[in-house]
């Protein structure tokens, strides 16, 4: 689904952000794009409380949160994930917090978004991370995605890919498509889809499995990562 038809899409959103100034700013920013913040909160018991109450279609959380600004966020994350499995979760943070992030990615990646807060002023690609996140897809910040790369050495298969290849693996966990991911690296998208099948092949991925391979491909990753972390 192209953004443009995304944008047409009146999405429910619940943020929740201790800062008031950040909140009702960002609450602002999404309401001029045409989209339903239902509801704010500053605690994770007023966010889950939010989510119960409103259903919304995508939850918007700050990862440190009171009452001891450590990892509130993400575990308000997985509790809202747990009670409604359907909820879009985009997670925002100031700094890549590694250990939270594979703590909500072993949740599973559908709809799924981990992004620095400092993407929030790219308002484009913000917005963007945000609708493909509330399609099932996922976001996952590119300096996210660099580190956890750094850590992933344990599967054999993945030492198999190629530096290129791994290039495009992080970016389909970011969840580019793969047009985005024949722009940011400067190729055609037939070298691509050259690229992602070697990727299937060589992480054992066979056309006959009865799974999304581009899915299992990131799953695969995020299990190593997981794995490491």
């Amino acid at each position: 689904m192209d953004r443009e038809l995304r944008m047409d899409r009146e999405l429910r959103i619940v943020i929740a952000e201790d800062d008031p100034l950040l909140r009702e700013g960002l609450a602002l920013l999404l309401r001029a794009e045409g989209l339903d913040v239902v509801a704010t909160a500053g605690t994770p018991d007023g966010v889950l409380d939010a989510i119960d109450a409103h259903k919304p279609d995508v939850a918007i959380l700050d990862v440190r949160m009171p009452p001891t600004h450590t990892d509130e966020g993400i575990v308000a994350a997985v509790e809202a994930r747990r009670r409604r499995p359907d909820l879009a979760v985009l997670v925002l943070s100031a700094y890549v917090e590694q250990s939270f992030a594979t703590e909500l990615l072993g949740g599973g990646v559908t709809g799924l978004g981990y992004l620095l807060k400092e993407r929030v002023g790219r308002v484009e690609e913000f917005l963007d991370a945000l609708h493909r996140v509330a399609d099932g897809g996922t976001a996952i910040d590119p300096e996210v995605v660099a580190q956890l790369f750094t850590r992933s050495r344990q599967d054999p298969r993945l030492e198999r890919l190629s530096p290129r290849e791994r290039d495009v693996l992080g970016l389909m966990a970011e969840g580019l498509g793969n047009s985005a991911i024949a722009g940011r690296l400067v190729v055609t998208e037939g070298a691509v889809h050259k690229h992602i099948r070697s990727i299937f092949a060589k992480l054992d991925l066979s056309p006959a499995d009865q799974v999304d391979r581009r899915v299992a491909a990131v799953l695969r990753y995020l299990e190593d990562v997981r794995r490491l972390a």
